[in-house]
């Protein structure tokens, strides 16, 4: 059983004397702040995070510590998501605080150029083309190109044999933005043009492996709106795409990288962005510690924990420790599913990571255990000795 969030999470000895006033030393530290099940539940603000905010912000709404809002949202514009996070929070969110699950796809430029399928839902083509994607090709686009793949709805097939498809450009890759809204149509489709080398239209004698590159965006298994249980994720998405390329193919779909939490990629943007921040306002303390909140042990905790592994072992990054908090405001209840006279023993840890992310129970164990994100603000206050 997971212990219950302590009621003082700094132990006693390990307390400073006395704070340091905020502002009158620059910050060492930043945080890295989860969306839904934090700071949000669907559009709804939790109520503890505008708490929290009062406590970053001065008296000018300016934050007084560098952070960074690290959401495993893909489907919907940056832009969109600072704007959604400003109202949710009462003071001005800028884009560039903002990191979406597919954010770190700027860096994969040896694929820019190539002609890719983008798959999710909102705004994919324009979030392709402001990563850098010069050529795309939407599901939809696809489905209108080729009428006859897309056969489970009854309703939607075409009436007439339609003529064939000519001129359409040849898929070089696959990006998987997030959970598509169809899923039928978008694992038939992206089924297709794997097992058709980006020719769906075609006849192909032989399955083509390794097949055409995969770029995936956030693998979280589930998440937290407003319902009381977790929703699908699109790491449930991807979990279907696996088991039927594989149940069909007889091989494992590869991803040529698989981006957002708990990636290390993705913490390495951030904290890059976290330091680019203290740049901005001058405050010339390195920063050291990072703190990551989060509701989902699987991805924020497991993610985090990962990260601060690989900063321990990276003798020459400035960055000393990611510190993981986790909240009990969205996925994460402690002791939630545990029956009362179940013996702790006889509990097995259900791993709801993604396939290619090795489970160590460790990982999974958050550094502290608070009930909500104005508390793990206080937390990380009282580590600093920051008033």
């Amino acid at each position: 059983a997971r212990p219950h969030p302590p009621r003082s999470p700094v132990p006693a000895r390990s307390r400073p004397a006395g704070p340091r006033l905020a502002g009158a030393v620059p910050p060492a530290f930043g945080f890295l702040f989860d969306v839904d099940g934090v700071l949000v539940r669907g559009s709804q603000p939790v109520p503890a995070a505008r708490r929290a905010f009062q406590r970053l912000a001065d008296g000018g709404g300016r934050l007084r510590v560098p952070v960074v809002f690290l959401t495993n949202a893909g489907n919907c514009l940056r832009s969109a998501k600072a704007q959604e996070l400003s109202r949710a929070l009462g003071l001005q969110v800028p884009p560039e605080q903002v990191i979406l699950s597919h954010s770190p796809l700027q860096l994969f430029s040896q694929f820019h150029q190539r002609c890719m399928l983008v798959a999710g839902q909102g705004p994919v083509e324009e979030n392709a083309h402001n990563l850098g994607f010069k050529h795309v090709v939407t599901i939809e686009a696809l489905k209108k190109a080729y009428p006859l793949l897309d056969m489970v709805d009854q309703s939607r097939r075409p009436k007439e044999l339609p003529p064939p498809t000519t001129g359409f450009p040849t898929i070089e890759g696959v990006i998987l933005f997030g959970e598509p809204v169809r899923w039928e149509t978008s694992l038939q489709l992206i089924t297709d043009v794997l097992l058709s080398n980006g020719n769906p239209g075609a006849e192909l004698q032989d399955v083509p492996y390794p097949h055409l590159p995969i770029l995936a965006c956030n693998m979280d298994l589930l998440w937290m709106a407003e319902a009381k249980m977790p929703r699908f994720g699109h790491g449930t998405f991807l979990l279907c795409l696996e088991n039927i390329y594989k149940k069909v193919t007889g091989r494992e779909l590869k991803y040529e990288a698989l981006i957002g939490k708990p990636s290390p990629v993705t913490y390495r943007y951030a904290q890059y962005l976290i330091q680019q921040q203290a740049e901005k306002q001058g405050w010339k303390t390195p920063i050291r510690r990072l703190y990551a909140v989060g509701d989902n042990p699987m991805s924020d905790i497991y993610g985090a924990n990962l990260y601060n592994n690989y900063l321990k072992s990276a003798q020459q990054n400035q960055v000393q420790s990611c510190e993981s908090i986790l909240v009990c405001t969205g996925v994460y209840r402690h002791n939630a599913n545990i029956p009362k006279k179940t013996e702790p023993h006889t509990m097995e840890t259900v791993f709801h990571g993604h396939r290619d992310f090795y489970f160590d129970p460790s990982l999974v164990e958050a550094s502290y255990i608070v009930q909500d994100v104005d508390d793990a603000v206080q937390l990380a206050f009282k580590k600093e000795n920051w008033s």
